[in-house]
């Protein structure tokens, strides 16, 4: 069997360790542009050493560019493409529709693997994606056997799937949980990991020791599940763990090595010492996730989320309680509990406030001379300190020495990013055909045809509703049902996460829909686009979640053949107005009013929790949502940005969306905002997302701390 071996590098120890123990390839990312911002990552000057190096291992070299980037960073992204393309790295692993557009046009060289966070979990996405210039994908990770299965039967698209490691509690690629709460967004490599903190439910006593880790997933590992994935046809089996230390790296390689290469021979044998190796691991409890489902499995949110389980990974060491200098380094003070770190161990590091989380290795361990051995220094990190959380994650005893892939000598790698300038790119005028599709005005959305008869007391120009399992049997019913909007007036929202379980519904329900007169749909997934292939009258506005933060990206979009664009809930307005000109922005949807779906989970959580609303340490109070299709987390305090109405109508933008998609609509609520949006008044207790500030960005030291700001 021909398959891959993945492993991830976010050092050069981790490097050294991942081909020392076998891996067949590795991913790894450069200083910006990656999911893994915080993790040491590779100077210009190593990568093009190890290039030089790995080539002749005959070791795969794939690079995460699997961010998105803003209008403005245009340049910076085309001379980073470029000088991939000039040292001809094995692959690029990509999320922005954007930098496709950019290699396909410029750098066809270049070989393009759909992120995870592009969320493709059907054969339909993949396939869009094989005509528009990709040659593997990264599948979500929340699918089932059966579903890679019908996968692999039905594209010739590579498959590369997660085996190990950290998860993500919110579909891959949709949480805007960490971007709300600050603007350190998931989709730039800045994630704060709001998943993994504590919550309590909303009316509990804070002082009380009632919360729980609810959302804070165990950690993948589908060792036992290796030869289903190889059966099934996978490709490519990938390890998480950028943020990892060398020697977690080298022992999940080795194990998943061990067990790959026993295909062939005893399998049993080499499962047994495969998950022997794996008792090594220290991080969270293990699940299959999703991976397992089935009418008989034991499957579900109990046998992966467990909110009694602290949210760090490896064996929790407590928390710094003072700290002092060192030669050249700080040492801090840690109580002692049943396992203490010794010198060469390797310990996990968290920031109270989770601005920052590190891997270190011990060059210092010693009781502390005064209290006996009740407490111990140990060496930390620069900027850690008092209340910071500690994890030990490997023992010296478990980590061995690799001999280092890259040369010691780097000094004829010089190579550098250049000062280009990205070819210019025009969107076009909208034709005029186009100009008439959408008309002028406030769009609503909602969840439920139901809420339709709140929003008809104050009739908005069109309204949107969200395609799920109850919308389809409402709007399928034989007796046609009446609403107070009709077909051609009504806009149906597809849901950012298309399963390939859901192909064979949605391939059956669209036509039924499209003969009942509905011609208008918003597509927030690449798989969604195909639907409509054989459908010529129908008009496709790209969603938010298809993340189209520059121009580049846009226009790759509309190629696709959408015929309008709503902006990402995470943008701003400087950055909206910089990738849309002027004469394209009268086919540029701005939501003015959400409250945005911060996590979207692939499972009803009902089943387990038996709260609706919770809040953060800070008392930020959020909503859960939980339906058989799936659950949602929701904030309290809207986005709104409604009083910027007239601002943005002066740029040239003309259709707003306010979105009351979450819990069902009440009357009162919505004619308030109506009134608001009339007046052109702000709203008190609302928030501004990122439409102000924009993204948090470490090289502009902007505050992350937005989300307790009402709108002025």
């Amino acid at each position: 069997m021909n398959i891959e071996l993945l492993a991830p590098a976010g050092s050069p120890e981790a490097l050294d360790a991942a081909i020392g123990e076998g891996a067949d390839a590795v991913y790894l990312g450069l200083k910006n542009f990656n999911a893994r911002i915080r993790s040491a990552n590779f100077a210009y000057s190593q990568f093009e050493g190890l290039l030089r190096v790995t080539r002749r291992m005959k070791v795969k070299i794939y690079v995460t560019v699997n961010t998105v980037f803003e209008q403005r960073e245009a340049d910076r992204m085309y001379q980073l493409l470029k000088y991939l393309a000039n040292l001809g790295p094995d692959g690029i692993i990509v999320q922005d529709f954007g930098v496709a557009k950019m290699v396909r046009d410029h750098f066809p060289a270049l070989r393009l693997h759909a992120s995870t966070q592009m969320n493709i979990a059907s054969a339909r996405g993949a396939n869009l994606l094989s005509k528009n210039g990709f040659s593997r994908v990264v599948l979500a990770r929340e699918l089932n056997l059966e579903e890679i299965r019908d996968i692999r039967d039905n594209t010739n698209m590579a498959l590369e799937v997660f085996v190990h490691g950290a998860l993500c509690v919110s579909a891959s690629g949709l949480c805007l949980f960490s971007s709300y709460l600050g603007g350190k967004s998931a989709n730039r490599g800045m994630c704060t990991q709001a998943c993994r903190r504590l919550y309590r439910r909303s009316g509990d006593d804070r002082t009380a020791d009632n919360g729980g880790y609810y959302f804070s997933p165990g950690d993948l590992q589908l060792l036992e599940q290796v030869p289903a994935l190889a059966d099934a046809g996978v490709s490519s089996f990938k390890i998480e763990g950028r943020m990892k230390s060398a020697e977690y790296v080298g022992t999940v390689v080795s194990a998943y090595r061990r067990v790959i290469d026993g295909l062939e021979g005893d399998r049993e044998k080499s499962m047994a010492e495969g998950l022997g190796i794996l008792r090594n691991d220290f991080a969270r409890a293990k699940t299959s996730f999703y991976f397992a489902n089935g009418p008989d499995a034991d499957t579900g949110p109990k046998t992966w989320l467990n909110p009694e389980q602290d949210g760090g990974t490896g064996i929790a060491l407590g928390t710094i309680l003072r700290v002092k200098g060192g030669e050249g380094e700080s040492r801090g003070l840690i109580a002692r509990g049943p396992v203490m770190p010794g010198i060469g161990d390797s310990v996990r590091l968290h920031r109270r406030d989770d601005s920052d989380r590190q891997s270190h290795k011990l060059n210092f361990a010693e009781d502390e001379q005064n209290g006996g051995d009740a407490k111990r220094w140990i060496s930390i990190p620069e900027g850690f300190g008092e209340g910071d959380s500690v994890y030990l994650i490997q023992t010296k005893a478990m980590s061995r020495r690799y001999t280092p892939v890259i040369p010691n000598n780097l000094d004829t790698c010089r190579r550098l990013p250049g000062h280009d300038k990205a070819p210019e790119l025009s969107l076009g005028a909208v034709k005029k055909k186009d100009g008439k599709l959408f008309p002028e005005g406030i769009y609503v959305m909602v969840s439920r045809p139901e809420d339709l008869f709140v929003v008809q007391s104050v009739r908005p120009i069109r309204a949107m509703v969200e395609y799920n399992r109850k919308t389809a049997a409402y709007l399928l019913r034989e007796d046609k049902p009446l609403l107070p909007f009709k077909p051609g007036e009504t806009i149906l929202v597809l849901d950012p996460y298309f399963p390939q379980a859901m192909d064979s519904l949605l391939t059956e329900e669209i036509p039924r829909l499209f003969e009942k007169g509905c011609r208008e749909f918003v597509v927030n997934n690449p798989g969604h686009i195909s639907l409509f292939r054989d459908m010529p009258g129908a008009h496709l506005i790209a969603g938010p979640y298809l993340y189209a933060f520059n121009r580049w990206s846009a226009s790759f979009i509309a190629d696709m053949g959408t015929d309008a664009l709503i902006s990402p809930l995470e943008n701003n307005r400087q950055n909206w107005e910089k990738t849309i000109e002027q004469n394209r922005r009268a086919q540029g949807f701005v939501t003015v009013f959400a409250y945005p779906a911060l996590f979207r989970i692939r499972a009803d959580l009902g089943q387990t929790y038996n709260f609706g609303n919770f809040q953060d340490s800070r008392d930020e109070s959020f909503r859960l949502v939980t339906e058989r299709d799936g659950s949602r987390v929701y904030p309290e305090k809207p986005f709104a940005i409604i009083d910027k109405i007239p601002f943005l109508q002066e740029a040239g933008f003309r259709r707003f969306i306010l979105d009351f998609s979450g819990p069902p609509l009440k009357k009162k609520d919505y004619k308030d905002i109506m009134d608001a949006v009339k007046n052109g008044a702000p709203l008190p207790n609302a928030v501004r997302f990122n439409w102000k500030d924009g993204f948090f960005t470490q090289e502009e030291g902007k505050s992350g701390s937005r989300s307790n700001t009402p709108a002025p």
